[in-house]
């Protein structure tokens, strides 16, 4: 549901159209990316202290589920908690070395950079779009929570 909304949005349609030309069908795992970043640097969402207490949460609460993960990220995951991505998301370097590993992952992707210098060039543009679809998003996801806590507590 959270993920249709997403794709289906307008603000999200149109940061896309900035990695499309080079990107294409990455364009929206970019987008994602750069909206984490805009998520872990919103003052009204996080503070440092705030965001750096809740990716370890995160990282706790992950830990307590490891016979359930994939291959992949049970490989990926001790470097994630050991260099704290969630938290990187707040510098842009963070955001650039997971461009970088989007692009690593991707088989008909071979540079970064390109991303790199879209998002410092549409920095503000993307910032803005990211600034009109959370709140719309935060909305519908509240939404989706009462009417689910509704079906399994009527």
């Amino acid at each position: 549901m959270i993920d249709g909304f997403t794709d289906d949005h307008p603000r999200v349609h149109e940061a896309k159209e900035i990695f499309r030309p080079l990107y294409r069908l990455y364009s929206g795992a970019f987008i994602d990316v750069a909206f984490d970043h805009f998520l872990a640097n919103d003052e009204n969402e996080f503070t440092d202290a705030s965001l750096l207490a809740f990716s370890q949460k995160v990282y706790r609460l992950t830990e307590q589920n490891t016979t359930w993960f994939p291959a992949k990220f049970a490989g990926m995951f001790p470097y994630m908690k050991r260099q704290n991505w969630l938290y990187d998301y707040r510098k842009r370097q963070g955001i650039f070395n997971s461009f970088e590993g989007l692009v690593r992952r991707a088989a008909y992707m071979s540079e970064s950079l390109p991303a790199v210098q879209l998002m410092l060039d549409n920095y503000d543009y993307l910032r803005a779009c990211y600034g009109k679809f959370w709140p719309e998003l935060k909305a519908f996801a509240e939404v989706q929570y009462h009417q689910l806590s509704e079906k399994e507590n009527p």
